[in-house]
């Protein structure tokens, strides 16, 4: 029973509807795995093994009376500290929202449970969720359990090293700069952004959020396998109506041409000899599972990536960045203030042009899109960064960020994008980024599946 935790979502859904395993000694397991690694990592920062094995119980009783099960029966799963989950502190890493306790279930966390995920914790993410680094006053510092000397990624840095270590089958985490996508590449695991109006998320917990952050901000899950990743897309694209931007778009569509768009480096970044063989070899894998790779320029992604940061900052700025001064985390103070040495101060002027220009580079992504259904492009410029690099000083701060152009520039226009490990199980991480038309994570997840099936599989790790 020990190894159980080291299944797959696939697997133990199959197995536990089958009743060839019964939820609770998955999840007992899970627990087992939990308490022997997480304190060399720090990936969960909130436990409730009382609640886990009480919903893996009932599931059992209602699956031994014959009653329905959903797609992710008995699954382990986590949920990250900024998602509102019933009875728990929405804390977004910060101090200031340690007492802001969720009255009410995200459509997050209600879709996973409709699935009949089993929420094992919540996972740790930097303050204000701001960092691909993953590290706070509150909840301490998540390490990656792959190479403790490497980021864990950011800011669901805490969901990907608990995949990772085998404390869950699929962590969830959100995106709106990469947080998602990056901490899967440092990782070593797959992590898809989905477009946006994919997957219904609201906290009823805080305020609205302001217009960048709803025409940006995704959830999605991260997982050790393409499978998994699918899986757990489906259920969290559950509807809800709490959720305006929700899109009833349908999960499978009829398939594009077989012709994906390889783009070394985007508008000239400069990507490294690590980077560039791995799309290399990547492009030469999916060429032959039978797709056509062209080399081509692309749309514009470094005025993408410059308002996107701009629209994302905005939502600090709107009170004068009260808040971070408020919190005084010593590492968000620093990334603030570097984030808006390089965005201009928002007005009314600059966010209109800004909204204004984000549609006429999303039509141009649309229609590139139209003629390759899939881009092929770098996760980062650099492989993953040694652990707290972006605060070492300006230039370092300077140097994380331009690496992550793609990061920051995709969810301007709405698009899905995932990143696929290419690297296996070793201690240093690499893989490749996928990006698609709006609503065509199937084709994602195709072209995905192509490269991981000429990969190792990967596997749980024991932290260092």
């Amino acid at each position: 029973m020990t190894d159980l935790w080291r299944l797959s979502a696939s697997e133990i859904a199959t197995r536990v509807k089958q009743r060839d395993l019964s939820a609770t000694e998955i999840i007992e397991s899970t627990l087992q795995r939990l308490q022997r690694v997480n304190p060399k990592i720090n990936a969960v920062v909130q436990q409730m093994p009382g609640r886990a094995l009480a919903a893996a119980r009932a599931l059992d009783e209602r699956i031994v009376a014959g009653g329905s099960t959903g797609l992710l029966a008995g699954v382990p799963v986590t949920i990250k500290v900024n998602i509102d989950q019933q009875g728990f502190a929405n804390t977004n890493g910060i101090r200031l929202q340690q007492d802001l306790v969720a009255q009410q279930d995200s459509p997050i966390v209600a879709n996973l449970r409709l699935a009949d995920a089993i929420i094992v914790g919540r996972t740790n993410t930097p303050a204000f969720s701001m960092r691909w680094f993953t590290r706070n006053s509150l909840h301490g510092h998540t390490r990656n359990p792959r190479n403790s000397e490497l980021t864990p990624g950011g800011s669901s840095g805490g969901a990907a090293a608990a995949v990772a270590a085998g404390i869950c089958a699929i962590g969830q985490g959100t995106d709106i700069a990469g947080s998602i996508r990056y901490p899967a590449y440092a990782c070593g695991l797959h992590g898809i952004r989905p477009s946006h109006g994919r997957v219904p998320a609201f906290n009823l917990s805080l305020p609205e959020r302001h217009i960048g952050a709803q025409l940006t901000a995704v959830s999605g899950p991260i997982a050790r396998s393409i499978g998994d990743l699918r899986l757990g897309f489906e259920a969290l694209s559950a509807a809800s109506p709490l959720d305006p931007w929700w899109v009833p778009a349908p999960l499978q569509q009829p398939a594009p041409p077989k012709r994906i768009a390889l783009c070394i480096a985007p508008d000239g970044l400069a990507v490294t000899a690590a980077v560039e063989q791995a799309l290399r070899h990547a492009a030469s894998q999916l060429e032959e599972a039978g797709w056509e790779i062209v080399e081509v320029e692309i749309p514009p992604m470094r005025e993408a990536m410059q308002l996107q940061l701009l629209l994302w900052m905005s939502e600090y700025a709107y009170n004068g960045g009260t808040a971070v001064a408020r919190e005084d985390d010593p590492d968000a103070n620093f990334v603030y203030a570097q984030l808006r040495e390089r965005c201009p101060t928002p007005t009314m002027e600059n966010l209109m042009e800004a909204l204004q220009r984000r549609l006429t580079l999303a039509r141009d992504w649309q229609l590139f899109l139209t003629e390759y259904p899939l881009l092929l492009c770098p996760v980062s410029a650099d492989p993953p960064f040694p652990d707290q690099l972006d605060i070492e000083s300006a230039a370092a701060f300077e140097r994380v960020v331009e690496a992550q152009m793609t990061q920051i520039a995709l969810p301007l226009m709405g698009l899905p994008a995932i990143a696929v490990t290419t690297s296996g199980n070793c201690a240093d991480p690499m893989g490749v980024q996928l990006v698609a038309a709006r609503f065509r994570e199937d084709v994602l997840f195709a072209a995905a599946g192509d490269i991981e099936a000429r990969n190792p599989a990967l596997e749980a790790v024991d932290p260092d």
